[in-house]
């Protein structure tokens, strides 16, 4: 083995152009360093799919990795890996890295998911048994420097330090991920007092604690540089060992054989056979199709993926369509004046075949305004349309087409301009396809469905736009000039775009059994869930305002009790303090061991809270609830509108499940069952003209839904009995009388129920109830002996979907899970939990929706003033009048009921009240 030396040459240090920006740059990263550097840099808790598998060092890796491409440019690139046993260190100390904290248990599924997106990107992963990835490193980027190829090294590993020369650069990562030190061989002398051929002495002498390898007692950096500085070297300084003076120097000679073995154990090795030759280390095309699937089952924003894509190529498709560069959308625009737009729609849009409208203007919280309309007729013509230059011929002729339900038209994420026409007194009717929903149908575990990307996936072709966003293009188009003619055109591109796109999507629909579910269940939900937005919900603002400054109380009384019983002041939303003050002055059990000490998070203070009879815990646990609530309640005051209600947005397309969801704000976040949460749901109250709330939802439907699916005749009949349905199913699986049944053990079969209905594991169980695995298997083990058909049901659901590739609810809707024959343990064991999860989930989402839409036709229909406004969960909110109440009571009642016809009745909880709260049942 030998250790790089710095060449005799003058070059500039590498970087991200320069002269020598078309000089061959070789990349090279430390996979693990750089994976537990991002693991710990972004908090787990946060970054987690809704199956359970953690994410956050595969979100910080890639981020990291981007800003090296988009960066440095490199024309070669390679990732170094660690491999599990020993390596020729430990021949030569066995106690090599002894002592080094446990791996969190979060950290190495994540990184097989690491090296899968490696390889998708065309990223080459190296390794070599023995040896580490810092030997790795070395070796390869020997042979860069012998191809006259600049270097670059991302590590956090400090030994590194000793292959710096001039044309071989360590970035060197900061506090955030972001933050890279290019150590040059300038910056490690600066740093360290030693040039880098001179570091391994330097940490021979003081050692490193992460490698279990002792330096000389009392010798930091700087002592150990002047001795190298004086002697010039680790040799030269052994040779005089006898002249070093103090006691720093008697301990030097004390532990001499320790700095020999630090020294033969720091040094790389550069001869490692790596198995690929560095001029071959070129990044290949990415897959791209396969980086989307990756990204949807980790359900990441389409953020991250637009940044990837822009930095990496994409694999090229097999047909000849795809040799070209993709084309874009080519559009005959015409721009009906005053008097002609009448004429425009018989000739081109009234014949019956479908059409793409496009919308620009602004909308959100149940309003809008219309800036545009552009209208890509299936005859090729396209027109934009001026709103404010109607006469009143044309404005009736747009009316009419618009509200024509014989008029097919594709829009994309058609709710949003719906809003912005009903502002302006339009309606829109004959929706045959919004290109949003239908591609979220195709595929619903994806995460982007922007019109750009949808058109590149679906069709090949680039949506190019020059005149707006992109998005709701709300550019001034009744200007001149050539900003508001690409606007125009812009807008009738994505027309166009839309068209096409919807026609390509069709296909796609019959393929997957997904057509009729696009058109009877949520191409009308859209209609109604606008028409809800619209209407909001109205809210007590005195009484919101009130128990803010209550939470806010409450948040300062804890802040108050806490510095009382630690005896001074302290941040409690500092973690960094709160470890001073419970691990160190309160001397408090150490919990689970993170990179910056103990976690501090909400399960360690609860089990610190059960651990001792301190007050801190609990009084940290308090602040943390009461700060979330006075967020929550902060939330909704600032989204109260003019007209004193809060109009919500749903979503259709987030959920892969189905189910529905709301932002600005989230209605479905807040508490349903603490006592905070029901006096929150206090300031939601009925509004002038109506007499009370209505509530009303399903009992229990997820349970329902699988004694349904699974058959099991016991869970049936458990149903069937008329007792408390948790007690009912604890006797039988402990084998005790239902009056038996105290509330540990429903709480425990409970947890069980809903667990097997979320695709809950023996861990997770055991986690959620605070008890050991194994007792949480036994008590899984239990409860299949008494519901065997459960059992048989949830494991041939997952059979089937490896099978068929995807799992199937009631009313069709379908997740495709093509990892659930990877050989990616990690990304199978996910799919494996979303095939349970997918079709108890979904099915509960498609009956809610289908209860929806009959109880808002049952309204219509009857002629009630009374009318819903939120679907939360499993339950519909609406608000009545009192001479409708007893109607409407029954109506929904009826509709909700029947929505589905299952082996055990679905059962509904209804409720009235002056507020959300007192509405509960």
């Amino acid at each position: 083995m030998k250790t790089q030396q710095t060449p005799d040459q003058n070059s500039s240090s590498p970087g991200a152009g320069g002269e020598n920006a078309g000089r061959r740059r070789l990349l090279l990263l430390d996979g693990h360093s750089m994976a537990f550097r991002a693991f710990f840099a972004l908090p787990v808790e946060k970054f987690a799919t809704s199956t359970g598998q953690s994410t956050n060092a595969v979100y910080g890796f890639t981020s990291m990795l981007i800003k090296l491409l988009r960066d440095e440019q490199p024309t070669h690139i390679a990732v170094a890996w660690d491999l599990s046993g020993p390596t020729f260190r430990h021949e030569v100390y066995e106690e090599y890295k002894d002592g080094r904290s446990e791996t969190p248990p979060e950290f190495p599924s994540q990184v097989e998911l690491i090296q899968e997106l490696l390889r998708m990107m065309g990223v080459t992963s190296l390794s070599a048994t023995g040896f580490e990835a810092d030997d790795v490193i070395a070796t390869v980027a020997r042979q860069g420097g012998e191809e006259d190829m600049e270097i670059l090294i991302a590590s956090g590993d400090r030994d590194a330090f000793q292959l710096v020369t001039d044309t071989c650069t360590v970035l060197y990562p900061g506090k955030s991920l972001s933050d890279l030190t290019r150590m040059t061989p300038a910056k490690v002398e600066e740093k360290y007092g030693v040039p880098p051929n001179r570091y391994r002495d330097l940490a021979a002498l003081v050692g490193e604690k992460a490698d279990n390898l002792p330096g000389v007692p009392g010798v930091g950096p700087k002592t150990a540089a002047k001795w190298i500085a004086k002697y010039g070297s680790l040799d030269e300084l052994v040779a005089h060992a006898d002249e070093v003076t103090g006691k720093a120097g008697q301990n030097f000679r004390d532990h001499l054989d320790d700095v020999l073995r630090n020294q033969r154990l720091n040094e790389l090795a550069t001869d490692v056979e790596v198995g690929a030759p560095v001029t071959g280390l070129t990044m290949k095309e990415a897959d791209r199709a396969s980086i989307d699937s990756l990204f949807d089952a980790l359900e990441f924003a389409s953020t991250l993926r637009d940044r990837l894509f822009a930095v990496v190529g994409a694999e090229a498709d097999d047909s000849a369509e795809a040799d070209a560069a993709p084309e874009g959308f080519s559009v005959d625009l015409a721009a009906p004046g005053t008097g002609e737009v009448a004429a425009w729609l018989r000739g081109h849009a009234s014949t019956g075949e479908r059409v793409g409208l496009a919308v620009s203007g602004t909308w959100g919280r149940g309003a809008g305004s219309v800036g545009g309309l552009a209208i890509a007729a299936a005859d090729g013509a396209a027109a934009h349309i001026d709103p404010t230059a109607l006469d009143a011929d044309d404005e009736r002729a747009l009316a009419a087409w618009l509200a024509d339900a014989d008029a097919p038209k594709a829009l994309h994420e058609a709710k949003g301009p719906m809003l912005a026409l009903a502002a302006h007194g339009w309606e829109l009717r004959g929706l045959s396809s919004d290109t949003a929903i239908a591609a979220y149908l195709v595929q619903p575990g994806q995460r982007k469905v922007d019109l750009a990307d949808l058109c590149r996936r679906y069709l090949n072709r680039e949506l190019a736009e020059h005149g707006g966003d992109g998005e709701q293009l709300a550019l001034d188009v009744t200007g001149e000039g050539d900003a508001a003619e690409a606007a125009r055109r812009d807008l009738a591109t994505r027309a166009r775009a839309t068209l096409d796109l919807a026609a390509g999507l069709d296909s796609d629909l019959r393929k997957r059994g997904a057509e009729r579910l696009l058109a009877d269940l949520e191409l009308p939900l859209v209609g109604v869930l606008g028409a809800m937005e619209r209407t909001g919900i109205a809210v007590d603002r005195a009484y919101l305002d009130g128990l803010e400054e209550e939470f806010a109380a409450a948040v300062r009384q804890a802040v108050s009790e806490a510095h009382r019983v630690v005896g001074h002041e302290f941040n409690l939303g500092s973690p960094k303090q709160l470890q001073q003050v419970l691990f160190t002055e309160l001397e408090l059990p150490k919990t689970k061991r993170i990179k910056t000490g103990y976690t501090t998070d909400a399960d360690a203070l609860a089990w610190l809270a059960t651990q001792t009879d301190h007050e801190l815990p609990g009084i940290l646990l308090r602040h943390r609830d009461q700060t979330r609530l006075r967020t929550t309640v902060e939330g909704l005051i600032k989204t109260i509108a003019e007209d004193g209600r809060i109009h919500t947005t749903f979503h259709q397309t987030v959920a892969a499940t189905g189910r529905l969801s709301s932002t600005d704000p989230n209605l479905q976040n807040i508490p349903v069952r603490t006592d905070a949460g029901r006096r929150i749901r206090r300031a939601f109250v009925v509004g002038e003209g109506y007499e009370q709330l209505l509530t009303a939802d399903y009992s229990q439907i997820e349970l329902r839904i699988m004694a349904h699916l699974s058959q099991d005749a016991s869970l049936i009949e458990a149903f069937q009995t008329g007792h408390d349905f948790h007690a009912e199913i604890a006797a039988r699986v402990f084998g005790i009388g239902v009056d038996e049944v105290d509330g540990e053990a429903r709480a425990r079969i409970k947890a069980m129920n809903y667990g097997l209905a979320y695709g809950l594991s023996a861990y997770g169980l055991s986690t959620q109830l605070g008890i050991a695995p194994d007792e949480a298997r036994r008590l899984m083990d239990d409860y299949f002996a008494q519901f065997g058909g459960v059992r048989d049901y949830l494991h041939a659901v997952v059979e089937q979907a490896r099978r068929d590739g995807y799992t199937e609810t009631m009313l069709g809707r379908r997740r495709y899970l093509p990892d659930l024959t990877s050989d990616n343990r990690q990304r199978r064991e996910m799919a494996e939990r979303m095939a349970l999860n997918a079709p108890i989930q979904g099915s509960a989402a498609d009956i809610i929706k289908v209860a929806m839409l009959d109880v808002d036709a049952a309204l219509r229909e009857g002629g009630f003033s009374s009318r819903m406004l939120l679907q939360v969960h499993d339950e519909l909110v609406l608000e009545v009048t009192s001479d409708e109440l007893a109607d409407v009571r029954k109506l929904v009642s009826e509709k909700m009921a029947n929505a589905y016809d299952l082996r055990v009745p679905l059962a509904v909880s209804v409720g009235v009240g002056r507020d959300w709260h007192d509405a509960a049942h």
